[in-house]
């Protein structure tokens, strides 16, 4: 079949790779000038998500402070902004966070093994570091951790409970005063550079052919029409009058994967996904003092903010704000900025004095979709030809794999890897 796959991030590439690798040829149109441009370039690091730093659950904006919960909620909320928060707030509760987990849980694993397939296969090298420490400040908010513990015993999570002293003589960096309530590690989870992997799967694509990437083009429309399907490309900028006829490009079957642009996309095509976007931004700091930087990733588990090294840099990540979606297309505004930095910058202090050379540090922001039950909206949707894979949230890159094989698999006509409770936790059809 052909298959035309609209966004040139991590979901969009990775889907490529996997509808190649059944067998399909393959369309990605990317509006940026290369792949990896977007919210892929700015990705946190953190490969795939553990019930500690998934976007829901009992510790996600468990507190109304700003700077106890790391997510600045900007004023002004409108109807469905408020709606979005207290439908997330839903899965605080134990019982729901769980089972939301549980759902979540087989594509992880399925991630984790078309990952280690890809790897293998290619002999990449994406500045992969192993080890993932998080860390919990108060006893308050380590009792609020203790169904995502329960969870990871639940499912034979590899991983060990330290106590602040343990979590200071496994890694050096981490400071012990101010008290702090302990840690948890995940020796064999990993962080790694998302957009590097996304632009060498595109480079091995490239070699192998049959993957066919346009660059620099806009969708604008997507037309469904019995059994094709079709995508209208935007005139070029600065394209003469003569010259601004409507490009359209036909295939058997078209998948949105192009994180927040795909919502204007899917809604002229009458499908509303209650998707939120959240703002997020990134720090990459030059190393001050290598004898304070640290050999782990350090992640503030409440606050969900992420330290991870890349050679003599390191990136932290997080810093997310909650707006009104109408607000999401203009500028955030300096005020509000500083305040997300000046988050990542305070947890590196915290965690790791003396590591980070905060003043040099380059700053980056983009939007990553977040949904109102936690799980990304992937599989067919509206009409036999059309797919749909976004909304995977700030937490794990990885999950972009699995998600690829999932719509490979639909494609294809073959009997996806996960359960059907999970297949239908993921579709569209879920929030009708």
């Amino acid at each position: 079949m052909d298959v035309i796959v609209i966004g040139g991030g991590i979901v969009g590439v990775a889907t490529a790779y996997q509808l190649r690798a059944a067998g399909h040829r393959v369309c990605v149109v990317e509006r940026h000038a290369t792949v990896a441009q977007g919210a892929t370039y700015g990705h946190g690091g953190t490969v795939l998500p553990t019930p500690l730093d998934v976007w829901f659950g009992p510790t996600f904006m468990a507190s109304r402070q700003n700077a106890r919960n790391g997510v600045i909620s900007k004023t002004g909320f409108n109807g469905p902004a408020r709606q979005f928060v207290k439908q997330l707030a839903v899965l605080q509760e134990p019982e729901a966070f769980s089972r939301q987990y549980g759902h979540l849980r087989p594509l992880i694993e399925s991630s984790r093994e078309t990952m280690a397939d890809v790897e293998t296969r290619f002999g990449l090298e994406f500045e992969q570091t192993s080890g993932v420490l998080y860390l919990v400040r108060s006893a308050q908010e380590w009792e609020q951790t203790q169904s995502a513990l329960e969870l990871l015993r639940q499912y034979e999570v590899p991983h060990h409970v330290l106590t602040p002293a343990e979590c200071a003589a496994f890694e050096h960096s981490v400071r012990t005063e101010p008290e702090f309530a302990g840690g948890v590690l995940f020796d064999q989870e990993r962080t790694a550079n998302c957009a590097l992997f996304a632009k060498l799967i595109k480079q091995t694509l490239d070699n192998q052919g049959g993957v066919q990437f346009m660059l620099g083009c806009e969708v604008s429309s997507i037309r469904l029409e019995g059994q094709r399907a079709s995508v209208e490309l935007a005139p070029s900028p600065g394209a003469t009058s003569r010259s601004r006829e409507v490009d359209v490009i036909h295939a058997d079957a078209v998948v949105v994967a192009a994180g927040y642009g795909s919502l204007g996309l899917l809604e002229r095509l009458g499908l509303r996904l209650p998707l939120h976007p959240l703002r997020l931004h990134n720090l990459v700091a030059p190393i001050a003092h290598e004898e304070c930087a640290p050999h782990v990733a350090i992640v503030d588990a409440v606050k969900r903010i992420g330290i991870s090294r890349m050679n003599q840099r390191l990136r932290i990540a997080g810093g997310a704000v909650l707006q009104s979606a109408g607000q999401i297309d203009k500028p955030l505004g300096e005020a509000l900025t500083k305040e997300a930095l000046a988050l990542l910058g305070q947890a590196t202090h915290d965690w790791i004095p003396g590591a980070a050379r905060i003043s040099a540090a380059l700053p980056w922001e983009g939007v990553k979709l977040l949904s109102p039950d936690g799980l990304p909206v992937i599989g067919n949707a509206l009409h036999p030809r059309l797919f749909v894979n976004v909304g995977h949230g700030p937490a794990g890159w990885g999950l972009a794999c699995g998600s690829g094989k999932l719509i490979a698999d639909l494609i294809s006509g073959h009997t996806p890897e996960v359960p059907a409770d999970t297949l239908a936790a993921l579709r569209a059809e879920r929030f009708q």
